[in-house]
């Protein structure tokens, strides 16, 4: 059975920022699941900073359908955990279930992933003080009002956690946390069978 990777998105999560992700994880041999407010298909967008915009742009992008309601998810169940970017974290980092889901996320210190403003969840969910993070600079504030480290790299890990800036950084990011999640999952089976586990 494939390790199951939780991706969180709602109505607005940015196509780039989840689809790249979502295909990796199955690359490289790991389930993704969708997890949302509600199970349906939600609405993605495209976000780009047109040249002579100093604001962002946003069109419709593909639609994605989730897997599981975030009242509905056991923790235990999964070996990591993605927060997209988009408009989607301004809404649903106010869901009570989704706090909890982080927060546990953080305390287990699972491989976890952040992209863009995907920072704005585990920022709500006051798991990020002390710690280093890429974002957007328009949620640098968000970050460090909540005691994180803005960062403004295309990668950054802070032990469990690693971070990018935009989709534009994607192929920085990623690799590295599919990497700590192989490496989690390689000791979680070791565990299983008994072994020792080899640092």
């Amino acid at each position: 059975m494939k390790p199951k990777v939780l991706i969180i998105i709602g109505d607005a999560s940015e196509t780039l920022d989840t689809m790249y992700p979502f295909y990796r994880l199955i690359e490289a041999g790991f389930q993704p699941v969708v997890a949302a407010p509600e199970v349906h298909r939600y609405q993605m967008v495209l976000h780009e900073v047109k040249p002579g915009w100093t604001i962002t742009k946003e069109w419709e992008g593909y639609t994605l359908q989730s897997d599981i309601a975030f009242r509905d998810i056991n923790p235990d169940e999964y070996l990591g955990i993605f927060f997209s970017g988009g408009r989607a974290p301004e809404y649903i980092r106010e869901d009570e279930e989704l706090l909890r889901v982080t927060r546990s996320f953080f305390s287990a210190r699972k491989p976890i992933m952040s992209v863009c403003h995907g920072v704005e969840i585990p920022a709500r969910a006051g798991c990020v003080e002390g710690r280093r993070m890429a974002t957007v600079a328009k949620c640098k504030f968000d970050l460090e009002v909540c005691g994180g480290i803005f960062v403004n790299e295309p990668c950054v890990i802070d032990d469990n956690l690693v971070s990018g800036r935009t989709f534009h950084d994607n192929g920085y990011f990623v690799g590295p946390w599919i990497k700590l999640l192989e490496k989690a999952a390689s000791e979680q089976a070791a565990s299983e069978h008994g072994e020792a586990i080899v640092t």
